[in-house]
């Protein structure tokens, strides 16, 4: 998958309603690193009220197909501090059919050309389910490091979880 298959815009108000049904796919959300939580449109509709309010040390964007515009997934880049030039990232790919063929990692490294590129950001770190090999195998793919093991760090469907931290550095790029 080339980078030109998809791009990369802001979310917008009118994303809500496809960003709710991905939290709402308890098997996706199982993924990631946060709980599973029902969330209601209204929630959504604060939290984008309160992402617009943040906009200077959050980044929230949508990763789109470039034939059709749809919206495939997003990843953000988080807390971003603007003394350390760091920040947290994560991506979630909500469309089932969008998995295994490259978006991810095309969309990753579209957030981190960003990142390094546009906003001179110096470190990006993130966590991630140390059971999640697929995810672990694609950040290091693009030049993320672990850092350790989080132990038991995550409760999700009714157990611990270790999670793994990583990070990668501007000179460290791929």
């Amino acid at each position: 998958m080339s980078d030109n298959t998809i791009f990369l815009r802001e979310i917008e108000r009118g994303d809500l309603p496809t960003i709710n049904a991905w939290r709402a796919d308890k098997a996706l959300v199982g993924l990631l690193g946060g709980t599973f939580r029902y969330v209601g449109p209204e929630i959504d509709g604060k939290w984008f009220d309160s992402y617009l309010s943040s906009r200077a040390g959050n980044v929230r964007l949508a990763v789109c197909l470039a034939a059709t515009r749809e919206l495939l997934g997003v990843t953000y880049l988080l807390g971003i501090d603007w003394v350390n030039r760091c920040a947290e990232f994560s991506i979630q790919i909500g469309v089932e059919s969008a998995r295994g063929h490259g978006i991810g990692e095309a969309a990753t490294r579209l957030t981190l050309e960003h990142a390094f590129g546009d906003l001179n950001l110096n470190r990006i770190s993130l966590t991630v389910l140390a059971s999640n090999d697929r995810a672990i195998a694609l950040y290091e793919k693009v030049g993320f490091r672990a850092e350790g093991l989080l132990r038991q760090a995550v409760f999700k469907d009714g157990r611990y979880l270790d999670v793994v931290p990583m990070a990668l550095l501007a000179a460290d790029r791929r």
